[in-house]
């Protein structure tokens, strides 16, 4: 899957959520290591200090003659400290218990007031690591050396344990912060799907509608504010082309109501061959532009205010039988097929009728020979098939035919074609009746036009 894909699919808070918690995670790790190395420094800097303070202790003991040694090298109950005190020839003159009789620690051997330090694992104390201080000191019996050893299994358990709180917490610290940004960012985006949820609403009958505005005034608000704004426009230039396709509509009708009744005169005058051709071109022209004016008129009040229903009972059958006679009047070359089933539907008789001429009008101007016409109920359904023996829709086209003014090419000329407004009216009315309207595959190749409306 691709990065694309897959921020698409996680979404906006999933992305938040993860980014913030990886945000921390990593945080968090480098913390937890700067506090592990801090940690086991100031382990270390009190063991030193610590066995430093030991040294100086039996060295002042050696100091004073020797007296409160045997005190100096006694371990406290919690202790884990051994004490040796080395002369210049290398033999233990004073140990503490935990090591006596045994050789020196360690090979260190400081002059006078100068202190030394090592680490050695040592096995005369079970083979741990122990940090030695190595101090010289002027005794009444010569040069001695004080060793001082501390074992560094606390700093290291003390560092383990830290580890182990870094190891705990980090996991739960950026699992709590990833599902704080997640509730967070997700009542953020509330007013968002408000919005979303009421412009998936907003079509083109009810562009009086506006989105809410969040009471805070922050970036989510300006948003609903621009878009309400533009809103605003969008109302305003679909009102007004709206109110121009309705008025220049209505104001032709008219002048084209006079021209069509003066070409109707002039059809049964007495003219010259090529004047009576015109003059039926003439009238084949007014009364395709007639159509086309109702048929903008009749979009412009859907668009407005939506299509006004009949809700009566409606026989399909004999819808389908008229559209069928008509058909064949009009293309005497045609072979009209009507296969039907009686059917009756709840809806306006005018407008399915409508539907029905549309279809059969496009199916008669791009068939060869022949145009069939299927209806049948069943299922609670009535399905009415509209197919012809033409070239045909590609499947690309498919959607596409029933956009306004939608015509193709390879199928259509502009003298003998319509506008491109039949079929996109026909699925108006279907789908105002609560059906569909669809191209499927015809039987012969041709195009088949498939209608759906309750029963």
């Amino acid at each position: 899957m691709s990065r694309v894909k897959l921020g698409e699919r996680l979404g906006v808070r999933m992305r938040s959520a993860l980014a913030a918690a990886a945000v921390v995670a990593i945080a968090a790790v480098l913390s937890g290591i700067a506090l592990v190395i801090a940690a086991r420094i100031i382990l270390d800097q009190n063991v030193d200090q610590s066995t430093t303070e030991r040294a100086a202790q039996v060295a002042g003991a050696l100091g004073d003659g020797g007296s409160g040694l045997a005190a100096a090298l006694r371990p406290s109950p919690r202790d884990r400290t051994i004490v040796q005190v080395v002369d210049a020839d290398g033999r233990v003159v004073a140990a503490s218990a935990a090591v006596g009789g045994v050789g020196p620690i360690s090979p260190l051997r400081p002059r006078t007031g100068q202190t030394l330090r090592e680490r050695r694992r040592l096995a005369v104390a079970h083979d741990e690591t122990f940090h030695i201080v190595a101090t010289g000191v002027a005794a009444a019996g010569g040069q001695r050396t004080v060793l001082v050893a501390q074992s560094l299994d606390e700093v290291n358990d003390g560092t383990e344990a830290t580890i182990g709180a870094v190891a705990v917490g980090l996991p739960l610290l950026t699992a709590v912060v990833g599902v704080a940004t997640f509730l967070f960012v997700g009542r953020s985006l509330l007013p968002v799907e408000a919005m979303r949820r009421q412009a998936d609403t907003i079509t083109a009958q009810n562009l009086h509608t506006r989105l809410p505005v969040p009471a805070a005034a922050d970036e989510i608000a300006a948003l609903a504010t621009t878009m309400n704004t533009m809103l605003d426009r969008i109302e305003d230039a679909t009102t007004a082309q709206r109110r121009f396709v309705a008025d220049a509509s209505h104001e032709l009708r008219s002048p084209l109501a006079t021209m069509h009744a003066g070409l109707d005169i002039l059809e049964h005058a007495d003219l010259p061959p090529l004047a009576q051709s015109q003059v039926h071109r003439m009238h084949r022209e007014s009364a395709r532009m007639a159509t086309l004016i109702a048929d903008l008129l009749l979009l412009a009040r859907a668009d407005e205010s939506g299509l006004r229903l009949r809700h009566d009972d409606v026989d399909l059958d004999d819808l389908v039988y008229a559209e069928r006679d008509r058909i064949a009047a009009h293309h005497p070359h045609l072979r009209v097929e009507a296969h039907v089933t009686p059917t009756r539907v709840q809806g306006d008789p005018q407008h399915l009728q409508r539907a029905l001429r549309n279809l059969l009008d496009n199916a008669a101007r791009h068939a060869a020979g022949v145009v069939r016409i299927d209806l049948s109920g069943g299922d609670g359904h009535a399905d009415l098939t509209v197919t012809d023996d033409g070239p045909g829709i590609p499947p690309a086209d498919r959607e596409r035919v029933f956009d306004r003014f939608v015509r193709l090419d390879d199928a259509r000329s502009r003298d003998g074609g319509g506008a491109g407004l039949g079929l996109a009216i026909a699925r108006d009315i279907v789908t105002t009746h609560g059906g569909t309207l669809r191209v499927v595959d015809g039987p012969s190749g041709g195009a088949a036009l498939h209608l759906r409306l309750p029963a």
